[in-house]
């Protein structure tokens, strides 16, 4: 076998090293024959909302369990018509193996994905919060500008979205907005996003047409379903009602509608202030608040990033995951993974699978690349 095509073997196969590890294999295949089983029971649907968890649940895993048993099957059947074809000395069947062997390479990267979107809450709706750093106008507009791109990126795959709760700058762009992605592992593909992200452009606000530094961050929870058991005591958060604000003229809440709650222990806060009354106003935030401390569960039992703390972390130098700069010249960089694009636009138009993509890989395989540098 030539050393190209065994560098290719070897890498197909650690993807599927890695992807039995993140699967729990053994774990997965005897977990995917007791919802096989259960989806037979008569009486699955006597509940329905169990009923549509536990399918939920079986489709996702028969499909991540599917595309790793779809990949070993295409590699060793390659490598076996390969040697086959090296036996025999038949030029024509070891080009066939080793193209088929260097596409199985490329489609690898691909159909891993996902496979990666097995989590358990992987495949649940999503929240997703922007909030607005330090700097005013300049970070309010950097936080509308983000939240922008994440609306696009939703649209584009198809999911629906809608506002939670915002917070309108005095001058322009968004203090914080908060919302729901509804959609096929609209978490899943979320979830490395959360973080502090850093723009650098001249800026519109500035008579001097200086270039200026702005931070925002993003923070990505899952929707959870009342099967999933969030006990919080009322005593551990405390209740604020406000007037919701808007545009003005009608769109201004008269009434004190809005809520926020806050869990005292961890310092979590969520608001709402989409409907017109305070009762659901109160309810949808409550609902929120279960999904947050979920999430922070998820996040200490995957061992993975500490919730709580990111949850706190200052919106400024240092802690940023993704660095966009528009101005002196163009370039994204993910200081996780090093993946970049001298497309700026087209990022913040949306195209953001390529660094969803690599932040999943990285998750997977215990980590990220060595320290990457930041761009000025």
């Amino acid at each position: 076998m030539k050393a190209e095509i065994q560098s290719v073997v070897d890498e197909i196969q650690q993807a599927l090293s890695l992807l039995r590890r993140h699967l729990d294999w053994d774990v997965a295949l005897k977990r995917l024959d007791e919802l096989n089983a259960l989806s037979e029971s008569p009486d699955l649907w006597n509940d329905p909302t169990r009923a549509q968890k536990l399918m939920r649940e079986r489709d996702q895993l028969a499909k991540s369990v599917d595309i790793v048993q779809g990949i070993t099957r295409d590699l060793d059947d390659n490598v076996g018509l390969l040697e086959l074809g090296e036996m025999e000395d038949d030029a024509e069947v070891v080009a066939e193996a080793e193209n088929a062997l260097k596409q199985l390479g490329v489609d690898v990267a691909k159909r891993q994905v996902d496979a990666l979107l097995s989590g358990e809450a992987d495949g649940n709706d999503t929240y997703l919060e922007i909030h607005a750093g330090a700097g005013g106008t300049e970070s309010q507009d950097w936080a509308e500008m983000l939240a922008r791109m994440y609306v696009r990126w939703a649209e584009r795959r198809g999911y629906k979205v809608e506002v939670v709760e915002a917070s309108e700058g005095e001058e322009a762009g968004l203090k914080s907005v908060t919302y729901i992605i509804k959609g096929e592992a609209a978490y899943g593909w979320l979830k490395t996003e959360s973080g502090v992200h850093r723009l650098v452009r001249i800026s519109p606000y500035d008579s001097a047409a200086r270039r200026h530094t702005s931070f925002a961050s993003a923070w990505v929870y899952p929707v959870v379903d009342d099967s999933i058991d969030i006990d919080i005591p009322e005593s551990d958060v405390r209740v604020d009602t406000y007037r919701s604000s808007g545009a003005g003229g009608q769109h201004v809440n008269t009434t004190d509608s809005a809520v926020r709650l806050t869990h005292i222990p961890t310092g979590i806060a969520v608001a709402c202030q989409a409907e017109r009354s305070q009762h659901k106003n109160r309810a949808k935030a409550w609902e929120m608040l279960r999904s947050r401390l979920y999430e922070v569960e998820l996040e200490k039992r995957e061992a993975k990033a500490n919730a709580e703390a990111a949850a706190k972390t200052d919106i400024g130098w240092g802690h940023q995951i993704r660095s966009y700069v528009l101005q002196p010249y163009q370039m994204v960089k993910d200081l996780r993974t090093g993946v970049q694009t001298t497309d700026p636009q087209r990022v913040l138009d949306g195209d953001l699978d390529a660094f969803m993509e690599a932040s999943l890989a990285a998750r997977v395989k215990g980590g990220s690349v060595d320290a990457v540098a930041d761009i000025d």
